[in-house]
């Protein structure tokens, strides 16, 4: 039976919460699989499939207790699959986008093996160190890559028109604008946009294109009945009292519809916000963002490694490049060019030369065929690029030399694009936001569109970037920055 034919036969917030439960059931499942799958295959590659038993010493003298280690396997398979429970990491409010799913898996799991650790120090045993060494990564990457699997395929589900919130506006005109132009913007939160109430209810006047505006405030049951809204998004309504506000949910309530209210807040990530009920308002503390502390410090060390691990390992590839960008056009392999970095700070940035010698001074007779978004001068058949140098673009291989600017502190793995002063001195005071982190390698930039970006995009990019870093943020940005360069997408 298809989503369509039941949501004729059901409410929508019933259709809504059947999926729901449907696809919580596939990740139960998977997640079964998964930790018996890591915790006996790391038994299995630890002690083969001899009986040995883990040995806890007696008390006082007495004998020593034997606990089988397919015993231990199966307590330590329960204990994570709860942890996985008590953790809620397969609520429903998390799950299908963000990073919180993924940061409650490395949690839970993580909180497990501590308290076997604490349990096998406490009785004095000692329980296999490969055992737990293979069991711990081997679970947790599975576990993530099923997540991520299931994911994806909700994500097709939903392209499709499948298992999304249908959702209508509800608030001033101006700001539910503002809200529905966020969610488009988004991409994969599930919600359809299917209405909007404003006011006055100019049903002649769409609220954006595709949405319509289905009335004022007090025509919401017909609003939500026609539109077949499982949904109420609040944007704000200076005429909606805080009694209003009581009465409307409890309206919604009646027919178990969701109410969400979008606060006045944007480009700020879910980590800096904070619910404080207080005396029964529900007040939201945000923190200011932090460019110092072992936050940074953290930051520095992974970079630090990973370059590091990269230099080493791509070496064969920095001297190949090389080698092809010598025979392909006169002139050296690399090419240094000045750029501002942290604080306004000056440095060269490295990278493989992909133009002629004389780039520069053919740049003047150029600037009148830009295609760049009005302060970055880009062109997507720019003359002056070399054969071997369109390909390296395409591809972002001409950037691996930064790996050594990460190494001497000039940039980071993953930070806002590096500047040329002739931009900086065209920046506003928000723009030069930028300027409080590290440049970096790649960014939200370089996943979300890289040079087919307009300017105001790739400030608001940067800016949430520099607001809201988080180490784990860093490692989705690197990989979503491989997929998109393999994809060679808005690369010029």
């Amino acid at each position: 039976m298809t989503l369509a034919r039941h949501a004729t036969e059901t409410s929508p917030a019933e259709a809504v919460e059947e999926w729901q439960r449907a696809y919580a059931r596939r990740l139960l499942v998977t997640d079964l699989v998964v930790i018996v799958f890591a915790v006996y295959g790391s038994q299995f590659i630890r002690f083969g499939t001899t009986g040995t038993s883990l040995r806890i010493p007696g008390l006082d003298g007495d004998a020593d207790y034997l606990l089988s280690y397919a015993l231990v396997s199966a307590l330590l398979a329960a204990g994570w699959f709860v942890s996985l429970a008590v953790f809620a990491t397969r609520d429903r409010t998390i799950i299908g986008a963000g990073t919180a799913e993924y940061r409650r898996i490395a949690d839970a799991s993580i909180r497990v093996f501590a308290v076997l650790a604490i349990g096998a120090f406490l009785l004095r045993s000692e329980v296999g160190r490969a055992y737990v060494l293979v069991a711990l990564p081997l679970g947790l990457a599975l576990l993530m890559t099923g997540r991520w699997a299931w994911r994806k395929w909700l994500l097709r589900q939903r392209a499709a028109g499948r298992f999304l919130h249908r959702a209508i506006l509800m608030g001033e005109r101006q700001k539910s604008v503002h809200v529905a132009e966020q969610i488009a913007r988004d991409g994969v939160s599930g919600i359809l946009i299917v209405g909007a109430l404003t006011e006055h209810g100019e049903s002649s006047r769409e609220l954006a294109p595709g949405i319509p505006v289905l009335g004022a405030y007090d025509a919401i049951d017909e609003a939500l009945r026609d539109a077949r809204a499982d949904t109420v998004v609040f944007t704000g309504a200076d005429t909606i009292d805080p009694r209003g506000m009581r009465e409307l949910g409890w309206q919604l309530e009646a027919t178990a519809t969701n109410l969400v209210v979008a606060p006045a807040l944007t480009d700020v990530a879910g980590p800096r916000i904070h619910a404080r009920p207080v005396a029964g308002l529900p007040l939201i503390q945000v923190d200011y963002p932090e460019f110092t502390g072992r936050k940074y410090a953290a930051k520095r060390a992974f970079d630090l490694v990973v370059a590091t691990i990269a230099l080493i390992v791509l070496s064969p590839v920095f001297l190949t490049i090389a080698v092809l960008v010598r025979r392909d056009s006169p002139g050296p392999a690399l090419y240094s060019q000045e750029r501002v970095g942290l604080n306004g700070a000056r440095f060269r940035m490295l990278k493989f030369r992909s133009m002629v010698v004389d780039a520069e001074a053919q740049l003047p007779t150029l600037l009148d065929r830009t295609d760049g978004n009005g302060v970055l001068f880009k062109m997507r058949a720019d003359p002056r690029v070399t054969r071997i140098g369109a390909i390296l673009r395409r591809y972002s291989l001409d950037e691996l030399p930064q790996f050594v600017n990460v190494l001497r502190g000039e940039m980071s793995l993953v930070g806002p694009r590096p500047p040329l002063a002739s931009e900086v001195e065209r920046y506003d005071e928000w723009a030069r936001r930028r300027l409080l982190v590290r440049p970096g390698i790649t960014g939200l930039w370089q996943t979300q569109g890289r040079s087919d970006l307009s300017w105001d995009d790739s400030v608001r990019l940067d800016l949430y970037y520099v607001e809201n870093w988080s180490l784990t943020g860093d490692v989705i940005i690197l990989y979503r920055t491989a997929r998109a360069v393999l994809r060679a997408q808005g690369a010029y």
